[in-house]
């Protein structure tokens, strides 16, 4: 037997979407003067627990949900200070001029940020609106109402075996039940995989293109620190038929944050994109960079 809550608007994820989504409906709530309940799931043991990216943030968004941002102390604290843009050979890195890059490559005005910083400050934020977050649980279970919409999601059980016999810690899932359900859960979502499948939501559309991200964390020399720069590369170690590149971003205490993206196309059955990453790190260019530091954090 399951308890149930019921919110006026339960949302699944508590990335930058989710919280977002979440903020601005109190917000509108607020406009109008009436009350609104709104619960946001998150898997991960804390917000920002599963957020992985090096990233370039746009403010833009934020300006348009919090105007006071800075003034809220958002980290948002390394403006881009200079982009480049290196197309890389085994040996050699030839710079692409500024006036023929694409215009997603051209960051000013932009900030490198942390991305699971921000999203434990767009927690806070959301909190103080009122938002009821509840970290480390994961929907896994959508729920139907008689007519077959979906009506809310069901968290797992907990003090399960792995035999799935319940442990003396046993506690069944809780039934989340609301008037609008929004699922946020990122890319490839368990959820979210089953919704395409029984309402459709695919046909007549362009297939997802899908790629693997790797991210490493380091702590480099304070003579190779350049909080603020942030290099994209394409070329060596891939090959020309593997679509991928790599990234490399100074923040600041003398951290950079690099990785490479691998689409999961690649025809070479032998690949692996986390090698390439570790070849990539040995490139000329990029090598004097790390020389000096420490790895402090892995991801993909």
């Amino acid at each position: 037997q399951r308890e149930s809550m019921e919110y006026d608007v339960v949302i699944v994820g508590g990335g930058p979407a989710g919280l977002s989504a979440a903020i601005r409906l109190k917000q509108l709530a607020a406009a109008s003067g009436s009350e609104l309940g709104v619960c946001v799931l998150e898997k991960g043991a804390e917000l920002g627990a599963h957020t992985l990216s090096g990233a370039i943030m746009d403010p833009r968004a934020l300006d348009e949900l919090l105007p006071d941002w800075r003034e809220r102390g958002a980290p948002l604290d390394v403006p881009v200070t200079q982009d480049r843009f290196l197309f890389l050979t085994q040996e050699k890195a030839l710079r692409t001029p500024d006036w023929l890059l694409p215009s997603c490559f051209h960051n000013e005005g932009n900030y490198i940020v942390r991305l699971g910083h921000v999203v434990r400050w767009l927690g806070e934020q959301a909190e103080a609106l009122g938002v009821d977050i509840f970290p480390g649980f994961a929907a896994v279970e959508v729920l139907y109402d008689a007519q077959g919409a979906v009506r809310g999601v069901a968290t797992g059980d907990m003090g399960v075996a792995r035999d799935g016999s319940h442990t003396a810690n046993y506690q069944p899932g809780m039934e989340l039940l609301a008037r609008y359900t929004v699922f946020a859960e990122g890319a490839r979502g368990q959820l979210g995989r089953e919704l395409i499948t029984r309402f459709g939501l695919d046909a007549g559309r362009d297939p997802q293109s899908y790629g693997i991200g790797i991210k490493e964390l380091w702590e480099v020399d304070p003579a190779q620190s350049q909080p603020g720069l942030a290099i994209h590369t394409s070329g060596w170690p891939l090959d020309s038929k593997t679509y991928g590149g790599t990234f490399l971003y100074h923040l600041n205490d003398n951290q950079v944050a690099l990785g490479m993206v691998v689409g999961l196309d690649y025809a070479n059955p032998w690949l692996s994109p986390f090698e390439e990453f570790q070849r990539f790190k040995t490139h000329p260019a990029i090598r004097p960079m790390l020389e000096g530091g420490k790895r402090l954090a892995y991801g993909a």
